[in-house]
């Protein structure tokens, strides 16, 4: 089971999914679906009794959904009753909330987006544009922040066409880029610009965007110069792919005088963004 895990809004309440591409379907947090019809003070519990009483009455849609592990609130992944769009739709009669209707058509409208996704692949790029202007970051650093997406993407193809594995191979060799170009880990960077479950690059400056590309761009094209063999070849490969980031940073810091890694996060750029622009 290929797995996209992604946060849904509703009405700006998350609702976790799991995107299934070998079935083709979201697979929908059921507890998060009842706290938004609801708005129950326990949703858990909410839950719990409905999911009693439709066993009872013999409800199939109940006994055919499972669970799937999700993150939690506390940030662990914890086993979650989920359920298909279809099942979802079942289940919602069984709710009585003003909500249901807007919830329905916000459920179909999310399933026919990943279907258009994955026909057009250009309908991703120009969603995830669409959001970051939202959100108000600015358009220069959006154009960064994508292109950073497809130099990822390009380093990932290149680990996997040689063998390695998704997970903590993929992870290690990602903090030794991360450690030999910024002096950080990905924790330790995330901790420096007080971040938890946030992602990292979007909370990176132009710059700091620009030389993390850098150094996955050169661990990609050293790769397929040498062709590693072994995990620790791939190792040394990211060490000298963010090596070259490192040797542009410092001189970039020589010359202005300033640090290129900060703390500076989303929340204060887009702050400081905001009193420019006023």
């Amino acid at each position: 089971m290929k797995q996209l895990d992604a946060i849904q809004l509703f009405e700006n309440k998350k609702v976790r999914t799991v995107w299934d591409a070998d079935q083709e379907k979201w697979f929908i947090s059921i507890i998060d679906v009842v706290a938004i019809l609801t708005e129950s003070v326990d949703s858990n519990a909410y839950w719990r009794k409905l999911k009693q009483r439709l066993k009872q009455e013999g409800n199939e849609t109940v006994t055919n959904c499972h669970g799937l592990k999700m993150q939690a609130p506390d940030g662990k992944m914890r086993l979650t009753d989920v359920a298909d769009t279809e099942q979802l739709f079942r289940l919602i009669q069984s709710i009585p909330s003003p909500k249901a209707e807007p919830f329905k058509l916000w459920l179909a409208q999310i399933a026919a987006e990943r279907l258009d996704e994955m026909q057009d692949p250009e309908i991703t790029i120009d969603r995830a544009l669409e959001q970051y202007l939202e959100l108000g970051y600015s358009e220069n650093w959006i154009n960064q922040r994508l292109k950073s997406i497809e130099v990822c993407k390009e380093l990932t193809n290149e680990w996997k066409s040689r063998g390695l594995k998704e997970g903590q191979q993929f992870a290690t060799l990602t903090d030794i880029i991360s450690k030999s170009w910024s002096g950080k880990t990905t924790k330790e960077y995330k901790v420096l610009k007080g971040l938890k479950k946030e992602s990292l690059r979007d909370n990176m400056t132009n710059t700091e965007l620009i030389l993390n590309m850098l150094a996955e761009a050169s661990t990609t094209d050293i790769s397929l110069a040498v062709i590693p063999k072994t995990f620790e070849d791939n190792k040394k490969v990211a060490k000298q792919g963010g090596n070259v980031a490192r040797v542009a940073m410092k001189e970039l810091e020589a010359k202005t005088g300033k640090k290129v890694v900060s703390a500076l996060n989303a929340k204060s750029l887009l702050d400081a963004k905001k009193k420019i622009d006023n």
